[in-house]
Formats: C-alpha cells, structure tokens, sequence
C-alpha cells in the first residue's frame, strides 16, 4: 500500500529535541480551515469560508500565539541567552485554505506574527495555497512579509479529474497561480499532485508528472488518494462506485519516482521529491520526531511525551482563546515506546532511513525484509529500497 498524505496531524518537530538554545519550540504549524469549496475526499478539518466569522478567528489565532509566546518565555527565562522572543526555525501555514483569507487578514496575520516573534532564525515560513485564490496582490503581499515557501494544489493538469476532485480552479488557472507567484518573486515553490483517483490512467499521471516538471518548480509531493471516513469519497467507495487497487497505485509511484528522478528531483520522502537544496526544512523536522506546536482549530501539539489538540471547531476554538480559556479538545499522554514506534514509521519514509540499533528488537523481521528486497543495508542504517517504498505501511507495521 502507498502511504497517503497526512500534514494537519503531523508532528512538527525541531533540531535534536525540539527545542533550541532558549527553550523554545522551533517549528509552528498554524491550521486555517476555510475553504471556497469542500473537496470530497478531504479529511482534515475545513469549513466552507464565512466572510462574516474570519476577522475574530484571525485575531483569536494570534491571541494563541501570544499567549504560547509568554509561556514559553516564562519557561524560559531562567536560561542563559534567552530573547524577548521566541525564535522559530519554520513556521507551515496550512488548512483548509490560507489564501482564502483577504489580503487584509493575510497582512493582519502575517504582520502580528512578526510582532510576536523573532524570525532572527526562520530558515522556512511556508503557506498552502489554492490556484483559486490567489492574486497577484496577494501573492506581493505574502512575499513581502517573509512568506519564503509556497505550497500549490494543483493536485492534477486534468479538468475531468480536477471536477472529480471537486477543486474550484482549473488547470489553466493553476498555470496562472504559479506564474502569479514566480513573479511575485517566490524562488521556492512545492506543487502537490495526487495519483490513483478514480477512472485516473497512466498516461494521464505522465502527463501531469511531465507538466509539472516543465514548469521547474524546486519540490513536487505526489500523494495517493485514500478513503477517508466522514468524507464523500469514502461513502462513494463503501457504495462501490470508486475502487482501490494498489497495484495501480504501485505503479503510479513508480512512475513518478521514475520520472522525477530523471528530472534530476530528490526523492527524499515517500511522496515528496526536491531539487537540491529544496528540501522542506519544515517536513523533515516532523519526519525526525521532534516537538512542535500547533495553533488554530484541530492543531495538534507535541511537547515530550504529550500531545494536544484543540478543538475541531473554529467557532468553539474562537470564543475559548478570545475568552482567555484554553482552546485544547485533547490530551494523549505518550510513552517511549509510542515515540519510538512513530520514529520508525516516520523515519522509514525518508532516504536516510531509521538506525540499525531502533530496529535490533525486529532482528527476523528486518533479515526476511531484506531478503524480500524491501529493506537494504546502508551504513548503520536500514533504508526502503524502491520496491520497499511501495510497500512502506506494510513494512512499517512489522516493526512497531
């Protein structure tokens, strides 16, 4: 089975341990759920865009941010070297929709942001953005105030597919988006596309794979389509009118690990490949397992062994932090084994594999996987080879 994406309940980790020098998370994820329109097949938490609510939920979002801001400060204070703010290494901005935001609120966010942190040290400050809702004066905007990554869902060149997908933009306007944003500067742009869809042919993900390479962005993630529960693709799939099939989906992660890799694209994650040096800092500190923070409705949270998420309701989450109240919906208390086991899940991802020793209790294991050709032996590592990666959850399974 190919892993399918996962960004709103990721772990978004830092260095070593999470922290820096001052005691401060170093990696912000920050959910905004509004969207023109609600893809079928999403799973994470969205809300169709009401013009009337989205001033109080941006000045509630910054309001968490402050009020994080002081306590780690606080936390803080006793340690030598410590700012009058915190220093984040990334920040990702994801949803839902960020650019379904107005440019006033995109301003009014970004500039409070600024205001309440030091970005001394921000090496990537990513925002997701749908070709539907970007404009040219957005796109200076979000450069001009230290946007350094840019995220676009064009998710396929195919208007058939793109109307399956329920996406409000066309293939035409996803051409526009990009350019709109090459020349509003933006010199580190992430396309995402999604593979085995329903009626979706080979040729037809060639030939998106071979679109998406001829505009030269530096990253290009490719996530096959999963059903979801509480989505409409997954009642359409449990009805039996949409199928799975992965060895369809083997091949289409062949393809484009085929393609890509000849385009002179990284593949350095499971579904993320990128020009040297692109890289997404923010990614890999989540792959590496660190601790992160997550502000807005149904953000999680990681700090040592507990994980917090907020309520999943931005009406909910607004009145809790406007009031002063806590916004958390949940708390998990982890263990090391947890943490171990999602280090492994996490780190079999990526090309550098996960450490000989994380793995010494799955001695069997990891001998018939690397007898399979699954797994392979680099260093004092185990990495997936590429037969591996089509299998990555399976493997994964067996060594947690």
């Amino acid at each position: 089975m190919v892993v399918n994406r996962n960004h709103n309940s990721e772990i978004l980790p830092a260095q070593q341990d999470g922290h820096g020098a001052s005691g401060t998370i170093r990696h912000i994820y920050v959910h905004i759920p509004f969207c023109a329109r609600i893809c079928p097949y999403c799973a994470f938490y969205k809300e169709l865009l009401d013009r009337s609510q989205t001033p109080r939920f941006c000045e509630a979002i910054l309001r968490e941010l402050e009020l994080h801001a002081r306590e780690q400060l606080a936390s803080a204070s006793s340690q030598t070297g410590a700012g009058d703010r915190p220093q984040p290494v990334t920040i990702y901005f994801g949803g839902g929709t960020p650019t379904a935001l107005t440019t006033a609120q995109l301003d009014y966010l970004l500039t409070g942001f600024r205001r309440a942190l030091d970005l001394s040290q921000l090496d990537e400050w990513t925002m997701e953005a749908n070709p539907g809702s970007v404009s040219p004066k957005k796109a200076a905007l979000l450069h001009q105030l230290g946007i350094t990554r840019i995220s676009l869902g064009v998710q396929s060149w195919d208007d058939d597919l793109l109307k399956l997908l329920g996406r409000e933009h066309n293939a035409e306007q996803a051409k526009q988006s990009f350019e709109i944003f090459r020349r509003a500067r933006f010199t580190n742009i992430n396309v995402d596309l999604m593979f085995g869809l329903p009626g979706q042919s080979i040729d037809q993900w060639r030939e998106t794979l071979k679109r998406t390479i001829a505009l030269e962005p530096e990253h290009i993630s490719t996530y096959c389509l999963t059903y979801e529960e509480d989505t409409e693709f997954f009642l359409r799939h449990a009805r039996g009118e949409f199928r799975q099939d992965s060895d369809s989906d083997a091949e289409f992660l062949d393809a484009a690990m085929s393609m890509l890799e000849a385009a002179s694209y990284e593949h350095y994650e499971i579904s993320n490949y990128a020009r040297p040096g692109f890289r997404s800092a923010h990614n890999r500190a989540y792959w590496s397992g660190a601790d992160y923070l997550g502000i807005g409705p149904s953000a999680f949270s990681t700090i040592g062994l507990v994980r917090r998420q907020n309520v999943s309701n931005f009406r909910e989450y607004s009145d809790a932090v406007l009031s002063g109240k806590s916004a958390t919906g949940s708390i998990e208390h982890l263990t090391a084994i947890m943490k171990r086991a999602e280090k492994i899940a996490l780190g079999l991802r990526t090309d550098t594999g996960v450490p000989e020793r994380m793995l010494d209790s799955f001695e069997t294991e990891t001998r018939e996987f690397v007898r399979l050709g699954l797994l392979q032996k680099a260093d004092d590592r185990f990495v997936l080879t590429r037969a591996g990666k089509s299998v990555a959850d399976s493997v994964a399974a067996d060594l947690i």
